[in-house]
């Protein structure tokens, strides 16, 4: 009977413990802050600072969503970009998603890309309507030009290849012919907001100096030493998931995302924030 009830109390502090780990690695917000150098971007934009927002998926936690609200007021960007998956296809919540928005906008300027869940709900409209009407900057593969005390940027943003309808022409295919599609040509340091963090050769190949890129959700399970274990496009040991990467003179930054969409778990892997302050020097 002692030896039972040792069990019993064991099997409940372990389950207990596993438990209480996924919840806190699902709703415990992590702000991870970046310098991006670059000798292009001008003097005037040193300091300016971008918050990034990825993979929102309808992120349900109070917990979480007041940590994220605290620490974007806390941090005082400039602008704020989302670089899609603001919904998830499988359980839409406009409502949801506008509120972060409506929390949000008076922290600072908004600008937004469309991601792969998007893409595939018919609600997108609906979002699409009431985003612009809070505000929000919505790119479909378009840019503005950022002015700070005389000195200029580009930032721009496209749409997520899963917008188009042709079946058979690759992603990247569909990537490089909407950053073309920009048709940037005054020389300024561009940013570019696009969800997909596997485009890397595509943005370097198409004179991007920066991209805010999401999707891999952190590879969902992290593995120390290793990194993440699966991603969306990417498969198993994806290669890009979190962080800040660099191919030719191009840096990208991928967001681990907020939320959670068809695996419902984090391990290893918190919601996360991305500050990124540029500077020139």
């Amino acid at each position: 009977m002692r030896k039972t009830l040792i069990i019993v109390i064991c099997a409940v502090i372990v389950i207990s413990s596993a438990v209480y780990y996924l919840f806190y690695e699902d709703t415990t917000l992590q702000t991870w802050k970046t310098v991006v150098r670059d000798q292009d971007i001008p003097e005037e934009f040193n300091g300016y600072k971008i918050a990034h927002i990825s993979d929102y998926h309808n992120a349900e936690s109070k917990r979480l969503n007041n940590m994220l609200l605290r620490s974007l007021r806390d941090e005082k960007p400039d602008i704020i970009v989302i670089t899609g998956d603001l919904i998830d296809s499988r359980r839409t919540d406009v409502d949801r998603a506008v509120k972060l928005i409506k929390d949000i906008k008076n922290i600072a300027p908004i600008y937004y890309v469309v991601g792969n869940h998007e893409a595939r709900c018919e609600a997108y409209a609906e979002l699409k309507s009431r985003m612009e009407a809070e505000g929000v900057r919505i790119f479909e593969n378009q840019y503005d030009v950022i002015e700070r005390n005389g000195a200029q940027i580009n930032l721009a943003g496209i749409e997520d290849p899963s917008c188009h309808p042709e079946i058979l022409v690759l992603e990247d295919v569909i990537i490089r012919d909407e950053i073309q599609l920009l048709d940037i040509v005054n020389g300024n340091y561009t940013v570019l907001l696009s969800h997909r963090a596997e485009a890397i050769d595509c943005y370097a190949d198409n004179g991007v100096d920066l991209a805010f890129t999401g999707h891999a959700h952190g590879g969902q399970i992290r593995i120390p030493f290793i990194g993440g274990l699966i991603a969306p496009a990417q498969g198993f040991f994806p290669k890009y998931t979190d962080g800040l990467y660099t191919k030719g003179d191009t840096q990208m930054i991928v967001s681990r995302g907020i939320g959670n969409s068809l695996f419902p778990f984090r391990i290893n892997n918190r919601p996360e924030l991305v500050i990124a302050t540029l500077s020139n020097h």
